[in-house]
């Protein structure tokens, strides 16, 4: 079985999209920015070195700038080489975009140097264990503080259904994982109708 299968959903978004959002899988642009808004409220950016694992087109460096959040430095990296390439034709300033799939080479995160790792809506085509690999490395790679959001399985029963390539996570796994590496953890789950989408906070100080 190929290491990379859960990128397949974004790779066939691509053929039929290209770059325009609909590449990014999310439902909608205001489903994004509010898992954005949640995570610039949960940790600081201002000021700080940027890494964002899965940046796919950049929309993440855009929305800090356009809120006028003035990030050190934004490292994007995404297995997808055209939509790396429309990041880079933004010319967003202070900004540099690698296409690299992170999980064959997690060495990538630790070369950013980035106080601030996020991950945004990048676990939700992999397998509970692939995400918990990806994290690992992320949190070893992070100066300061890894956030990072999932699709929740301890959502209220009219929480929209998830079926492939998206999938729900063990939720208190997940938080378990994290508490075991450092006891700075916090955890949001209120930010979308009938707690569908989770956010975890970890920081090392």
């Amino acid at each position: 079985m190929r290491t990379d299968d859960y990128l397949n959903a974004y790779r066939d978004s691509q053929e039929k999209h290209g770059s325009d959002f609909e590449v990014t899988l999310w439902a909608n642009p205001r489903s994004q920015q509010r898992r954005f808004e949640v995570m610039t409220r949960m940790t600081r950016f201002a000021g700080r070195r940027t890494l964002d694992v899965g940046c796919s087109r950049g929309d993440f460096a855009d929305f800090l700038l356009q809120r006028e959040i003035a990030y050190e430095h934004y490292i994007g990296i995404d297995a997808l080489t055209e939509v790396i390439e429309y990041a880079r034709s933004r010319n967003l300033p202070r900004t540099e975009f690698h296409d690299t799939d992170v999980l064959d080479a997690p060495a990538t995160m630790t070369a950013a140097q980035a106080e601030v790792v996020c991950i945004s809506g990048t676990l939700n085509t992999m397998s509970q264990p692939q995400a918990l690999a990806l994290l690992q490395h992320a949190w070893e790679a992070a100066g300061r503080t890894l956030i990072f959001n999932f699709l929740s399985d301890r959502c209220g029963p009219e929480a929209p259904p998830q079926t492939h390539p998206a999938r729900r996570f063990d939720t208190m796994a997940m938080l378990d994982w994290a508490l075991k590496r450092t006891a700075i953890v916090a955890m949001r789950q209120d930010y979308l109708p009938h707690g569908h989408d989770a956010t975890i906070l970890m920081r090392r100080w």
